[in-house]
């Protein structure tokens, strides 16, 4: 596989990979299924568990590919994290590592935020994650310089 080294550990040990009917597949743990292998499915794969590391979130509290409502608009969010009793924590949003993270990326992911109303954002295209918090009073976000970890978040 030549996918672009992420800025990150790497996970290779803890990432399932596979070939059927000539095509790479790569095994969503949260979603418990094959999935295609594409450049954002594999920034997503490696950000789930550096951000489990790293967060020290539980997997168990981490789902994929969310559906939600918003002006009569089906959209989805990439992954979200929820506290212990279920409510939204955190929304993440993925992209290839040739897409940068730009006004518009979190423009994407506050529309969803409007929402779901989560305290906090995560973006990331494997070379630059960011998380920032949501200042709902003032209308802002707040970016961390280092990355609190879950129970602290709750």
């Amino acid at each position: 596989m030549n996918y672009e080294p992420l800025n990150m550990p790497d996970y290779s040990d803890r990432i399932r990979l596979r070939k059927q009917d000539e095509q790479l597949q790569i095994f969503d743990s949260i979603r418990g299924k094959w999935l295609v292998l594409t450049p954002e499915e594999w920034v997503r794969q490696n950000t789930i568990i550096y951000i489990s590391d790293t967060l020290e979130a539980p997997i168990a509290r981490i789902a994929n590919e969310v559906g939600i409502t918003y002006n009569g608009l089906t959209k989805r969010c990439d992954s979200i994290i929820y506290d212990d009793y279920g409510r939204p924590l955190i929304i993440i949003e993925y992209k290839r590592t040739d897409v940068q993270i730009t006004q518009r990326v979190f423009d994407q992911i506050a529309t969803y935020n409007m929402q779901l109303q989560v305290p906090y954002l995560i973006v990331s295209n494997g070379l630059q994650h960011i998380l920032c918090k949501v200042d709902f009073e003032n209308k802002k976000y707040i970016f961390a310089q280092q990355w609190p970890k879950y129970n602290e978040l709750k």
